[in-house]
């Protein structure tokens, strides 16, 4: 028994914050040096009362629409903005559909690697034998945790929801191997400082601070050293692909198409120069939706399947990578 990606769908709020909306705010801003490093021309936002819940909400309705419900045996959400500290999301979405309640449901905290490690999740389980049909949600609102004066974070993410409903199958396809791992001594490169127990949100931490750069923020907000994340996805992801290939006996010649995490452009480019990709291999959509974290490589997938990219009988290659440190890889068989 193998794991096969089965369906896709996503949600996108309506908002739509453009550069040129950024540029009327912040004349001061190079918009245009942004845009080339980053490759996000716009990217949608959550409005004020929206959360990721909301968002995944609107994207299962999508699934339902063309999908039993009640064939669902599990439910696996990772976000890094849940409605409440507990409880978790995944229960707060089998309330809303009514949906049976001889499933497990859980959330884990996780990011840009969030798909892998769910994907790596649903897989076991269905391996096991403990289910046959899992509901993988990745949703995000990084936006309500980014000071709107921080240059660094503001440009490049965007708010998202994206369903996976992951099946138990006896054909020759689905995930063939996987390759997770983790940097812990890298967390602070990419982290929010306060709000947990270590150190509550207070009075002191909401005031905004600019640093060496001129980015603005405090320690309620998204703080992203980019250059020391973007050094660490170059000098560990493009070895954890090469020894997945090479464990099973393949190289980057025998895969049809690459999807990496719509980090940013800039590392998109400096991983395809570094692992010496065909562009015509690599799939990226990043312009219009910027990085929508644990969300990008299931919507990445949803597009590159809409727009004809991928097909039966291909080997395709997910990559993801950011907060943690974290990496992680898995090969598909379609």
């Amino acid at each position: 028994m193998n794991a096969t990606i089965k369906h896709i769908k996503y949600y996108l709020p309506e908002r739509i914050v453009s550069n040129n909306d950024l540029r009327n705010e912040f004349p001061a801003w190079d918009v245009d040096k942004i845009q080339t490093k980053s490759g996000v021309v716009s990217r949608h936002v959550a409005a004020s009362g929206e959360t990721a819940l909301d968002l995944s909400i609107k994207a299962c309705e999508k699934l339902f629409e063309s999908y039993d419900k009640n064939e669902i045996d599990g439910i696996i959400y990772c976000t890094q903005s849940p409605d409440y500290i507990m409880p978790s999301n995944s229960f707060l979405i089998q309330r809303h559909f009514s949906l049976s309640e001889n499933l497990f449901c859980y959330d884990f905290n996780h990011a840009c690697t969030g798909y892998i490690y769910g994907l790596m999740m649903a897989h076991s389980y269905i391996r096991s034998g403990i289910a046959k049909k899992i509901l993988l949600i990745t949703a995000d609102t990084y936006s309500k945790f980014i000071n709107p004066a921080d240059r660094s974070t503001r440009v490049l993410f965007g708010d998202a929801a994206a369903i996976s409903v992951i099946e138990a199958t006896e054909k020759n396809e689905g995930i063939i191997d996987l390759q997770v791992a983790t940097y812990g001594n890298g967390y602070d490169k990419f982290m929010i400082p306060a709000g947990g127990a270590r150190l509550p949100q207070s009075a002191e931490t909401a005031i905004p601070n600019a640093d060496l750069h001129g980015n603005i923020r405090s320690k309620n907000d998204i703080k992203m050293d980019g250059m020391a994340v973007w050094s660490f996805i170059n000098s560990k992801v493009p070895d954890q692909i090469r020894g997945l290939l090479e464990r099973n006996q393949l190289t980057l010649a025998d895969i049809d198409l690459v999807v990496f995490h719509q980090a940013s452009l800039m590392t998109l480019d400096s991983l395809i120069k570094i692992l010496n990709l065909d562009m015509d291999k690599v799939f990226i959509n990043i312009r219009e939706l910027g990085n929508t974290v644990s969300a990008s490589i299931p919507i990445a997938l949803k597009d590159a399947m809409d727009a004809g990219r991928i097909k039966n009988n291909q080997r395709i290659l997910l990559s993801g990578f950011g907060v943690g440190l974290a990496y992680g890889t898995i090969l598909i068989k379609t």
